[in-house]
C-alpha cells in the first residue's frame, strides 16, 4: 500500500509538473519545436527583453497587482477589525457573503463588474470609462476576500485583554495597535497581501472585460496569441512569471512557518509559567 501511495504521488506531481518543465526547457531551447531540444541558448530571454512592448505590458501588470495588493491588504485589514465587532451570526452571515466571490464564476463577476462600470459612465456621461482605474477597482474587488481569510484567523487568535493591557499602561489607541496587535497579524496580512498579489498578476478572464485600450495588461495581451503560433519569446516570459510566482510562495511559506514556531514558542512559555504558578 506504501509503495502505491508513492507511486500515486509521484504520477501526481510528474502530471501537475511536467508541462512546466516542458515550457522551460522550451525557453532554452534554439529550436522552434517543443518535441525536439536542438541546442541551448538564452536569445529568447535576450528577445523577450529587447521588446519594449511586452515588457510595458509586464509593468502594467505589476503596477496594476502591487497597487491592488496593497490597498486591498489595508481594506481588508480594518474590515477584519470591523467583522470581529459584530456577534456571532452576524460575523457568519458576513464571513458568508465575503467568501463567495472566491466561489463566484470569474466571468460572472468580470461581466457584473463590466456592467457597473459601463452603467456609473453613462451616468457621469463619460465616453472612455474603461482603462486604468476600472482594472484597479476590479482587482481590489476580487482580492479583498483573500486578504480578510488570511487576516481574520490571526485576529481572532489575538487576546482581546492584550491590547486593553497595553492602553493600561499608557499608550494611546494608535500606538498599543502598532506596538501589540500589528505585530501579532502581520503574518496573516503578509500571506492575504501576497496571495492577492499572484492572484492579480495572471488574471485575465475579469481583466479581460474591465480593460480599455488605452492600458492592457499581460495576460490580456497574451490571449491575441492564442489563435496564432505562440512567439518563442512567450516561453521565456511565461518561465519568468512562473518563477516570480514560486518565489513569492516560497515567501509566503517562509512567513506562515515563522508565525506557526512563534505560536508555537508562546504557547509553550504560556504553559510553563501556569506550571510555575501552579
Amino acid at each position: 500500500m506504501k509503495r502505491f501511495n508513492r507511486i500515486f504521488t509521484v504520477a501526481v506531481f510528474i502530471f501537475l509538473y511536467a508541462p512546466i518543465l516542458l515550457l522551460v526547457a522550451a525557453s532554452f531551447s534554439s529550436g522552434t519545436s517543443l518535441s525536439n531540444f536542438e541546442g541551448f541558448t538564452l536569445s529568447r530571454y535576450s528577445e523577450l527583453f529587447s521588446d519594449k512592448n511586452m515588457l510595458g505590458l509586464l509593468l502594467n501588470s505589476l503596477i496594476v497587482a502591487l497597487i491592488s495588493s496593497v490597498v486591498a491588504s489595508v481594506f481588508g485589514t480594518v474590515s477584519c477589525f470591523g467583522i470581529r465587532r459584530l456577534g456571532r451570526r452576524a460575523q457568519k452571515t458576513v464571513m458568508t457573503v465575503t467568501n463567495i466571490p472566491m466561489t463566484n464564476p470569474e466571468i460572472v463577476t468580470g461581466i457584473s463588474l463590466a456592467l457597473l462600470f459601463v452603467f456609473i459612465g453613462q451616468m457621469l456621461k463619460l465616453k472612455d470609462v474603461m482603462g486604468f482605474w476600472t482594472l484597479l477597482i476590479a482587482h481590489i474587488t476580487f482580492n479583498l476576500p483573500y486578504v480578510i481569510l488570511s487576516v481574520m484567523p490571526k485576529l481572532n487568535q489575538l487576546d482581546r485583554h492584550v491590547g486593553e493591557a497595553a492602553l493600561d499602561l499608557g499608550c494611546t489607541p494608535i500606538k498599543a495597535f502598532f506596538k501589540v496587535t500589528l505585530p501579532e497579524i502581520l503574518p496573516g496580512i503578509i500571506s492575504g497581501g501576497l496571495m492577492a498579489f499572484t492572484m492579480s498578476l495572471d488574471d485575465f478572464v475579469i481583466s479581460y472585460f474591465v480593460y480599455g485600450p488605452a492600458f492592457t495588461t499581460l495576460p490580456v495581451e497574451i490571449y491575441t496569441y492564442t489563435k496564432k503560433p505562440l512567439p518563442p519569446k512567450l516561453y521565456a516570459l511565461f518561465t519568468v512569471l512562473f518563477l516570480a510566482i514560486l518565489l513569492v510562495m516560497i515567501v509566503m511559506n517562509i512567513v506562515q512557518a515563522r508565525d506557526d514556531n512563534r505560536s508555537r514558542r508562546n504557547k509553550n512559555a504560556k504553559g510553563e509559567i501556569t506550571l510555575t504558578r501552579i
